[in-house]
């Protein structure tokens, strides 16, 4: 006779269990959006159109310049070293970020690329043909999977194994960038501790008594105009900060406007 009751009340528990964690998802999906326009002043100085990102860890405001263009997808050019890095360590095409790869003889035009290179000076240089080879190692199948598996951008590496992140179909917005940022910082992303470890040390640009800054750039020149990329984070204290820059780039001084705009935005926050 308490059959009834006893599977009512169970089934009353079940539909808690499923409610109360999407209600902590549904929070988390609603971000309080700030923004700000005396960040301006610093594109207009550089005479560059663009957008910023940043979101301190921990709060659901995030602070922007120009809101359309942050939510806009672009070709994420050699910020996608990042998650090509991550590929190359988790698939064992490199066994760590200090092992270095001969360098194939062909001469390029930036010195730095003449060389052996690993996924430490690759980052460092921006190495486009060490990427490219480790690409085409994976495959594209399995650069397939972990795109999906992480849900990286629009998902699209058409336009070939070694091109798809500069020329090919894949885009990717700001905000994702801040995104995959966090889920990095967090170790949530589908690859082992070691290899995420491995690629946060790769990403250091600065370290000094009072922050680590880790970054990458990236310059889509092969379009018009192209896209500059500066993304990454600032871990001061107890504090951490995530920013993602893109701007439109018609010259090299556009393209230095990635680092000197976005150390603007952060001096004026305090970050840095």
């Amino acid at each position: 006779m308490n059959s009834k009751p006893n599977f009512h009340l169970c089934l009353f528990c079940l539909v808690l269990l499923l409610i109360i964690p999407a209600c902590g998802q549904e929070k988390n999906t609603n971000p309080q959006w700030i923004e700000k326009s005396d960040w301006g002043i610093f594109f207009e100085e550089a005479r560059v159109q663009g957008t910023f990102v940043l979101q301190e860890e921990g709060s659901e405001e995030i602070q922007v310049w120009n809101l359309p263009r942050a939510q806009t997808g672009y070709l994420p050019a050699s910020t996608f070293k990042i998650f090509n890095s991550l590929v190359m360590l988790e698939t064992g095409q490199m066994p760590d970020i200090d092992t270095f790869f001969p360098w194939d003889s062909v001469e390029r035009a930036y010195p730095f690329w003449n060389q052996d290179q690993n996924i430490r000076t690759g980052m460092m240089y921006s190495a486009v043909w060490f990427y490219q080879e480790m690409a085409r190692r994976i495959g594209q199948d399995t650069m397939q999977a972990y795109i999906d598996r992480v849900g990286y951008g629009n998902r699209d590496i058409s336009g070939g194994i070694d091109l798809f992140w500069l020329q090919g179909g894949l885009r990717m917005t700001a905000l994702e960038q801040i995104a995959f940022l966090q889920r990095l910082y967090h170790d949530e992303l589908p690859f082992s501790p070691k290899s995420m470890d491995g690629v946060k040390e790769s990403m250091i640009n600065e370290e000094t008594d009072t922050y680590i800054l880790r970054a990458k750039t990236g310059w889509a020149v092969r379009q018009e105009p192209g896209t500059g990329w500066w993304v990454g984070y600032v871990e001061k204290g107890e504090k951490v900060y995530f920013f993602a820059m893109n701007i439109d780039t018609y010259t090299s001084e556009d393209a230095n406007a990635r680092k000197s705009v976005s150390r603007q935005i952060l001096r004026a926050e305090g970050i840095l």
